[in-house]
């Protein structure tokens, strides 16, 4: 049987999608930062383990998110998703690191678990496990302004991203964080405890910046500000800062990866806790999914969070995954760490079920003309490029 699986992997070409721009056409694929200052497009993916994977494509055109096609994704059954920490390890897990945080080992720390579930096998010309379909059903039931796919089946990157979340985004000497910590059903949910930490991963971003920026341009233009998504509401601060003279990709993702939102303060110290307490790697959730034009000296990175990843393995059928975390201070209530975990997972995996997203108040229209603003922009940039008309 795995011949006719590897067969339709084969099948899906590689391809990219960002907004409303889509590449195609592989010219390159490497794991060396430094083809980032060279020329071209590249779409980027770091997994959190620190594996980059920079693949350039020689076409690059402005196209919207195709509409979804019935049959073209089949999810698993929703009750065949299982998660590499269960309610009990998860909440000892928050109790630990409250104990850290007690010692004076770290301020903070991002805990996560990964959710897999076995995917049907696909047809032969690969329809039923495309994660671009699966990016289609993700546009419609619940949109992000960092959405995107990276196909790329023959190098074991296939990744379907609803992310709201930026990790770095540059214009020439410009860069600019969007960390965000806080999360609830509705902004009467956040808790002082949310902004605190909000603060606290700001300070930890800044620091970060201001590895690799020019002395005194790092700002915070705006700090802890809400902001809707289908289904519940983040805290969102900016962080923007001058790139110093010759800095490079290399020094920049040196200086900046990990995300600060997904690992904690102080970075060291929260990624040595999270290697004891998590039994399962993160994979490209928590790392950084986008895009690089070395061309014009503009990139778009997304936190790989609210993302799904297909991992075929060698000899086994194809697995479907997605991770969930959280956040952990001393204010942290473990029950209600599990709780939100179970929020920012509940309506993505029902819509990679094939099943229609939990209902409720629909918190997403800012998120909805957010994402439509950064698509239209985005492909108004890339047909300016090639001369042709952005529609």
């Amino acid at each position: 049987m795995p011949r006719p699986r590897l067969a339709s992997v084969h099948a899906l070409t590689p391809l990219a999608r960002f907004g409303g721009v889509v590449a195609s056409g592989l010219r390159d694929v490497t794991h060396d930062p430094e083809a980032l200052d060279s020329s071209g497009f590249w779409a980027v993916v770091a997994d959190f383990e620190g594996r980059l994977t920079c693949a350039r494509f020689g076409d690059v055109r402005s196209q919207p998110v195709p509409a979804p096609v019935p049959g073209r994704w089949r999810g698993p059954d929703r009750g065949d998703w299982t998660s590499s920490l269960d309610r009990a390890a998860y909440v000892d897990g928050v109790r630990r690191i409250r104990a850290h945080i007690a010692a004076g080992d770290v301020y903070q720390a991002n805990l996560c678990r990964v959710l897999s579930a076995p995917l049907p096998v696909p047809a032969p010309d690969g329809t039923g496990s495309d994660v671009d379909a699966l990016t289609a059903l993700l546009a419609r039931g619940n949109p992000a302004p960092y959405a995107g796919t990276v196909r790329l089946p023959a190098h074991g990157v296939e990744i379907a991203t609803a992310s709201p979340e930026l990790f770095l985004r540059r214009a020439g000497e410009l860069v600019e964080s969007g960390p965000i910590k806080g999360t609830g059903r509705t902004e009467a949910d956040l808790l002082e405890k949310d902004r605190a930490e909000n603060v606290m991963i700001v300070d930890l971003v800044r620091n970060d910046l201001g590895r690799v920026c020019a002395t005194g341009s790092v700002t915070v233009p705006s700090l802890c500000a809400v902001e809707p998504h289908p289904g519940l509401v983040h805290l969102v601060s900016t962080v923007r800062g001058r790139l110093g003279a010759s800095v490079r990709w290399r020094d920049l993702l040196g200086a900046t990866f990990p995300p600060g939102s997904v690992t904690g303060a102080p970075k060291s110290s929260a990624l040595t806790i999270i290697e004891a307490l998590e039994t399962a790697p993160r994979g490209p959730y928590c790392g950084a999914i986008g895009w690089v034009d070395a061309d014009s000296g503009r990139a778009e990175l997304g936190v790989g969070i609210r993302t799904f990843w297909i991992d075929r393995g060698t000899g086994r059928a194809p697995v479907l995954r997605f991770g969930a975390g959280a956040g952990i201070t001393w204010g942290s209530d473990p029950e209600r760490e599990w709780e939100e975990t179970e929020l920012k997972a509940g309506r993505l995996l029902a819509i990679a079920s094939n099943r229609e997203p939990v209902t409720g108040t629909d918190t997403g229209t800012v998120t909805r003309e957010k994402t439509d603003t950064y698509a239209h922009e985005s492909a108004a940039a890339y047909a300016a490029a090639s001369g042709r008309t952005a529609s």
